[in-house]
């Protein structure tokens, strides 16, 4: 098998068009009436809710079926017969499950992600359309590729499943993981020749910070980065692609088909989605849950509701808020777009004024070299309340002397009250003190753990 056995090149034109929404809710009812048969869990769920799956509306689904989490929607990881379980919820043999892995577990106990292989199928389709993409519609540059898979190999979907999909796309893969550390990443690369990473951004920033020179000279093509929004905050992005000197594209997905990806344009204008045959998705009121107009600009909690593979075609979310962009892209790639703006349960309210981890990332960011770019917020309560003021740990830069500080300060809060409307307490650290991840950086200390 190879890249062309899995692009399918007119749906990936057909993305965000009247006739993509057509094709959604029959896809929709089709799976409502298979997984009623199929599923007793799913059958107990239309039943209750009165809902008709060959008639059904959008509007009716979503007035009667309720968001759940994600991991909910995957199966319990708890109890005893987890495997079991979401069989069931599949309304498949448990044989049928090829790959079983599960989330970091970062933001709380880890959730199983079950797959056959028609999901493995699936997720192929949908890494095909990032990559052509990614490449610039280009299959020349695509055959070109020799990807550096450095996420956590570890269990996650973008470990084994993403060497699994790069090696059906005919991708050659050098699969050292995040585990092996950047002295292991950066010696594999450059003896194997590889020419695009996949890794978090805060692994790629970290290998940046300890290797600066050798990662320039590694002479990456594109650097691919997903799991946290930071390629998504310009400050960062653009801190990234100095040190590499490349492109850093900014990306979310891959199981079950989805397919975030920035775009090359000078205008950072978030992640084109390329799965809309895949998966509908909807935006919510993360506090009471009502429906969100998807219409340009518009902010809310992601919520997907799956059209494909073994998972059921329930409103899950997977606790990201965003912003979504439905005009078109002045790149002239299809898809709507979209942009974390954080996780819901990372969010803070500082005086009633919301505030994200990854929106204080990018005031810090722009104070680079004057400071490291390393920061954590303390709490001294459980958030998301914050009692002020904001407390922020941040690393002052090498070369900034001590009389400095007090004034860089002032000009970091300054920028911050001017952009977010919270004005932090910073206390300043060292240079390289504060922990660094080569998977998901964690911007919150709880001092009242």
């Amino acid at each position: 098998m190879a890249f062309r056995d899995y692009f399918q090149e007119d749906m990936y034109y057909r993305q965000n068009s009247a006739e993509m929404k057509d094709l959604q809710l029959r896809k929709l009812r089709e799976r409502l009436k298979i997984y009623s048969e199929s599923s007793p869990l799913v059958n107990m769920l239309i039943e209750n809710t009165g809902i008709k799956p060959e008639e059904v509306t959008m509007e009716q689904y979503n007035a009667a079926v309720p968001v759940i989490t994600q991991r909910d929607a995957g199966g319990s990881s708890s109890g005893s017969d987890i495997v079991g379980n979401r069989a069931a919820l599949s309304g498949v043999d448990e044989q049928d499950f090829v790959l079983l892995c599960s989330t970091s577990g970062t933001t709380g106990e880890p959730s199983p992600y079950f797959l056959t292989e028609e999901d493995l199928q699936v997720t192929a389709h949908g890494l095909a359309r990032a990559m052509w993409m990614i490449s610039g519609e280009s299959e020349e540059e695509l055959r070109s590729f020799r990807a550096v898979q450095a996420f956590a190999l570890s269990m996650v979907g973008a470990g084994m499943p993403m060497v699994e999909t790069l090696i059906r796309l005919g991708i050659p893969v050098i699969p050292v993981g995040a585990e092996g550390g950047t002295e292991r990443i950066v010696y594999f690369t450059q003896k194997l020749r590889g020419n695009l990473l996949f890794s978090t951004p805060s692994l790629a920033e970290h290998m940046a910070e300890v290797e600066p020179q050798k990662v320039k000279d590694l002479g990456f093509k594109r650097i691919v980065c997903g799991a946290e929004p930071g390629a998504g905050v310009i400050e960062v992005k653009k801190k990234m692609e100095a040190d590499y000197g490349c492109p850093v594209v900014d990306a979310m997905g891959l199981l079950w088909g989805m397919a975030w990806v920035s775009c090359d344009h000078p205008e950072y204008g978030g992640m084109h989605f390329l799965a809309d045959d895949f998966h509908i998705i909807q935006l919510v009121d993360p506090e009471t849950q009502e429906n969100i107009p998807f219409e340009d600009g518009a902010v809310g909690q992601l919520v997907l509701v799956p059209l494909v593979g073994s998972l059921p075609p329930m409103r899950a979310t997977p606790g990201d808020s965003v912003q979504v962009f439905t005009q078109p892209c002045k790149c002239g790639v299809p898809g709507w777009r979209m942009k974390v703006v954080g996780r819901t349960d990372d969010m803070l309210k500082v005086k009633g004024v919301v505030v994200f981890p990854a929106a204080i990332d990018g005031v810090i960011a722009a104070f680079v070299p004057q400071v490291t770019g390393e920061f954590r917020i303390t709490l001294d309560a459980p958030p998301p309340k914050v009692e002020p003021p904001l407390k922020l740990k941040v690393e002052y830069g090498e070369n900034v002397k001590e009389e400095r500080l007090q004034e860089l300060a002032g000009e970091i809060a300054e920028e911050m009250h001017n952009r977010l409307k919270v004005r932090p307490q910073i206390t300043w650290v060292k240079p390289m003190s504060l922990e660094r991840s080569t998977y998901k950086t964690r911007f919150i200390e709880k001092n009242y753990e």
